[in-house]
């Protein structure tokens, strides 16, 4: 029997973990979010996405009192949910957005980039920008990047394309990308670039500092590449049924999968002592 009331923060990825395929999340997780949360438990989404693109999720799942804090951009920006209060931020640079632009025009993808005071910008729409702007009801901008000074702050770059075109220009990164920058596929359409120092890992890490939670006390959610980092940091990292093979190799429980009430399941069996 797991000791009760053990783990004091739980950390839960979007898509995949907590969403079901049709983007929704489950009456009984729900249920166990909130009676975890009256526990006493600091429940937090952890995603890819800007906070802008998790605001109706917050609200469903009463994350939003000041109490709350959500992990943003793989961990890149960690907030207040209620008063967008900066916990901690990683961020690259305008430098770092050319550089990264010029690449994808030798490799021949899409891009666009989140810029802290600007939103979502790209060159030129495509695609995967406007499924970006849909999945997160944010505004797409386009924007001349050379106008984009150098120290500018930038929470996240992303080549964004058809999955045999963005596949192809994986092959064919230069190596002293991934040596300057954490570089995580997030969908088979989907590559983002982050500062070094940024992933969901360090996120939970420095959120749970922030809230004095030893690592012990910390559960993570996850089933993708990007989860990696937060799964391998916490005391109980779970990976869903439905998760890539390494993340479930290095998850120390392995719960149902996202359409099966899995982050339910698991949180009802080790926080909640109801399984």
């Amino acid at each position: 029997m797991v000791e009760e009331f053990m783990y004091k923060l739980v950390a839960i990825d979007m898509d995949g973990t907590l969403l079901r395929e049709d983007k929704s999340v489950s009456e009984r997780t729900k249920i166990a979010i909130n009676k975890a949360k009256e526990k006493g438990v600091n429940v937090v989404i952890a995603t890819g996405r800007p906070i802008d693109g998790v605001t109706r999720y917050l609200e469903e799942l009463n994350m939003l009192s000041e109490d709350d804090y959500v992990l943003s951009y793989n961990g890149g920006l960690v907030l207040k949910t209620k008063s967008r209060e900066v916990i901690s931020k990683i961020a690259l640079t305008g430098a770092d957005l050319h550089y990264l632009h010029n690449i994808s025009k030798e490799l021949g993808v899409n891009i666009h980039a989140f810029s802290e005071t600007q939103g979502l910008i790209t060159p030129k729409s495509s695609k995967y920008t406007e499924v970006e702007a849909t999945l997160n009801n944010i505004q797409i901008g386009i924007n001349d990047y050379s106008e984009i000074e150098d120290n500018h702050s930038i929470i996240k770059v992303m080549m964004i394309d058809e999955p045999e075109i963005l596949q192809r220009a994986i092959d064919n990164l230069p190596k002293e990308v991934y040596e300057k920058y954490t570089v995580v596929k997030s969908t088979p359409y989907f590559l983002e670039f982050l500062n070094k120092e940024v992933n969901k890992g360090t996120g939970v890490e420095l959120l749970a500092k922030y809230l004095g939670v030893k690592r012990e006390e910390i559960m993570t959610f996850g089933d993708a590449e990007n989860d990696l980092a937060m799964i391998e940091y916490a005391g109980m990292g779970v990976a869903m049924a439905n998760a890539f093979e390494e993340v479930k190799e290095v998850a120390n429980y392995i719960t149902d999968s996202n359409e099966e009430d899995g982050v339910a399941k698991a949180i009802e069996k080790f926080i909640l002592g109801e399984a």
